[in-house]
């Protein structure tokens, strides 16, 4: 099985423009993602729509596409990037996981945590999940929670506390159910990743502006596998800031 690590890099953002380039103790961003993905695979590349994003990549040795700036969403430039990666290579894909550009600490053995649920034949699609400790993160719409099947499918992803504990306090709720916390790295078959680039916003997306939302609405299977590791993502320069703090 041949997995293709893809990790999306725009040098536009509106809460944190040039987020990729800058430098953490000596690395930028983006170096420190990509050397914490090839841990864990054998064929990373990073996919941007800036020159200047590009020429450090290939600077540091790594592997890099050029791919269009008016992409709607990260999964479609994760699949022009697939494309161009193959041709660069002379490979072709099996599976393909869309790593977080902006988690510089991210922990290789979530990523061959992810892969290895493409063991099993029947897996579609596959993302990681936390069990919640906190209450806090229960009451936060930005932690989005999730919840399962007995096989570890996911049924569905909501900004709103799921499940609703009926007839219990809100602050027991923990001692009656466990809550998961959804961590947002996906892995796709090649196949079902292009199949998810055709797909329209349904209902329920547009309502919780949340992608994986259209691909449950549209039938396809989400696997999950449960981790106890959360790394921490920049978002902000007070996110940078606080990082720095840290480590």
């Amino acid at each position: 099985m041949i997995t293709f690590g893809i990790i999306p890099a725009r040098y536009a953002s509106t809460r944190f423009p040039g987020k990729p380039l800058v430098s953490i103790h000596g690395k930028t961003m983006i170096q420190r993602v990509y050397e914490q993905t090839k841990l864990a695979l054998n064929h990373v590349c990073v996919a941007t729509d800036d020159q200047r994003i590009f020429e450090h990549v290939i600077s540091f040795g790594g592997q890099v596409v050029m791919t269009r700036e008016n992409h709607p969403s990260g999964t479609d430039r994760c699949a022009e990037a697939v494309l161009k990666f193959e041709a660069q290579n002379h490979l072709k894909a099996d599976v393909v996981i869309n790593v977080q550009g902006d988690e510089p600490f991210i922990d290789p053995e979530q990523i061959r945590q992810l892969n290895e649920l493409f063991a099993e034949p029947e897996t579609e699609i596959a993302t990681l999940i936390k069990p919640i400790t906190e209450w806090e993160a229960l009451e936060n719409p930005n932690k989005v929670k999730v919840v399962i099947s007995k096989k570890g499918d996911a049924l569905y992803f909501s900004r709103s506390c799921i499940p609703f504990i009926r007839g219990t306090e809100k602050e027991k709720w923990m001692e009656k159910a466990t809550f998961y916390h959804h961590i947002g790295m996906y892995g796709y078959r090649k196949n079902v990743l292009f199949e998810l680039c055709d797909l329209t916003k349904g209902t329920l997306e547009m309502a919780e502006s949340l992608e994986q939302l259209r691909w449950l609405e549209n039938g396809y299977k989400i696997n999950t596998a449960i981790t106890q590791i959360e790394g921490l993502s920049v978002d902000t320069p007070e996110d940078l800031e606080h990082l720095l703090k840290n480590i």
